[in-house]
């Protein structure tokens, strides 16, 4: 699974000088807890002034929930901080005939002496991909697959991937295509998914923090591109309890320091090279306690049951899309060994769009990180329902349900250290405050109740 392209240090899509009027502003953001993108705006005139103090920010913002409560914060009003953006992620387009004008970048959390904040999302994902790079000689190259509804498509069951539920999208996916490739992002797919008014947009792999980047901005893209066309796009992770759930499936291999695909051997068990087998190793160990970190909102369980092609167990499949983990098959005939294990790569499934993605794919690399560190060995691959296995067969696996609730996950991630030797104590913290304030914010609600309030945060 290669990148299809270079990123260069300066953005792709930014326009011509002098393009825009030097009054008009540009959004400075950072990806936080609540799976939102938060920031300051300042004038394009101020840009060069900026570049590197950035604008202010405030330790607590970070305990910001999606739903408007702030959740107790560990800073209350004390403490500064410099959010100072990174111009390789501007995403700058103005196109007034579709109702889009959009100016903003992601940026990086620093402390007023320049040090990385511990709870800047987009820095920690930095960090463990330098320590891949630093102590195993890999680095990461992904890909993540969204799904969510659009608001404004006829529904009727039995659509699902037809040419006809297409059809019923009308201008949005071929605009959307659009807004995406002029945003400097490389086109994939587009289909209409399962569920009425529910589709799923892929782009092309890039190295782990450009898709991570990509990935926020590809959610903001499509939401503002629903917009445009006076509807609304929702990645929630479940809009009726009974109905069809939206995941992100995180596509991800591993390459050496020159690029070259290290995730394939042919020669070993399932074709997985010692070193993937190492870094699934650590995840499928891990997976109990970063589900909290990866699917993080109240309904992202109503989601993740069994037999609901989601992932419930923490276990390593092929060809099993229900498995939280899996082998990807390699498509293609008379392939070389190089084409084939260019392609060769890896899916977490457990995954959904109210988590930042740069959490999610800090989670991953860290628990990869552990198996790497410890030389874990392969998992055994299911090939079974283990939805039908009684409690006893599973344990002999070695494989178990993975938690049920948003109260259950975070006690598994409190319970362990992986977490906080992973991202430190000072995130693992505010994230247990914020996620417990969630959960006590949404537990008066029924599920249709509780679908619909998600609804409307992403």
């Amino acid at each position: 699974m290669t990148p299809n392209r270079s990123q260069n240090a300066e953005s792709q899509n930014a326009r011509p000088q002098g393009a825009r009027p030097d009054t008009d502003l540009i959004m400075v953001c950072t990806p936080d807890i609540a799976g939102q993108l938060r920031g300051k705006a300042m004038p394009r005139r101020a840009i060069e002034r900026r570049r590197e103090i950035g604008v202010g920010w405030t330790p607590t913002n970070v305990m910001i929930t999606a739903f408007g409560p702030i959740a107790p914060s560990p800073w209350g009003a004390l403490g500064d901080l410099m959010l100072r953006p990174d111009f390789s992620s501007e995403v700058d387009l103005a196109l007034p005939d579709w109702g889009l004008d959009e100016s903003f970048v992601l940026g990086d959390l620093l402390t007023l002496d320049g040090a990385p904040w511990e709870c800047c999302l987009r820095g920690q994902l930095a960090r463990a991909l330098e320590r891949l790079e630093r102590d195993h000689g890999l680095r990461l190259i992904a890909s993540f697959e969204h799904e969510f509804h659009y608001s404004d498509a006829e529904a009727q069951p039995g659509l699902g991937y037809a040419l006809r539920a297409l059809r019923r999208l009308g201008a949005f996916p071929n605009r959307l295509m659009a807004v995406l490739d002029r945003a400097g992002l490389e086109l994939d797919t587009f289909m209409p998914e399962y569920g009425p008014g529910q589709c799923e947009v892929t782009v092309a792999p890039q190295p782990g923090l450009r898709a991570a980047d990509e990935a926020s901005i590809l959610r903001e893209l499509t939401r503002a591109t629903a917009r445009g066309l006076g509807a609304r796009a929702s990645f929630a992770p479940i809009l009726d309890p009974n109905g069809v759930g939206n995941g992100v499936h995180v596509h991800f291999s591993l390459q050496d320091r020159e690029g070259r695909p290290l995730s394939h051997d042919p020669a070993a068990p399932e074709g997985v090279s010692k070193p993937a087998a190492a870094f699934l190793g650590g995840i499928v160990r891990r997976l109990p306690e970063m589900v909290a970190l990866t699917a993080p909102g109240v309904p992202s369980y109503l989601r993740l049951t069994p037999n609901r092609w989601s992932a419930a167990f923490n276990n390593l499949g092929s060809q099993d899309r229900e498995a939280s983990l899996r082998i990807c098959p390699v498509f293609g005939t008379g392939l070389s060994a190089e084409q084939h294990a260019g392609r060769f790569n890896f899916e977490y499934r457990a995954a959904d769009a109210a988590a930042s993605p740069h959490l999610v794919l800090a989670a991953i690399v860290n628990a990869g990180l552990e198996g790497l560190d410890e030389g874990l060995p392969l998992p055994t691959v299911t090939t079974q329902n283990l939805a039908e296995l009684e409690p006893d067969a599973l344990a002999a696996l070695g494989r178990e349900r993975l938690p049920t609730s948003l109260a259950a996950a975070l006690d598994r991630l409190e319970a362990g250290t992986w977490a906080t030797r992973a991202f430190g104590e000072v995130l693992v913290e505010a994230y247990r405050r914020h996620k417990r304030a969630e959960i006590d914010l949404m537990k008066e609600l029924s599920p249709e109740e509780l679908c619909a309030r998600y609804a409307l945060a992403y």
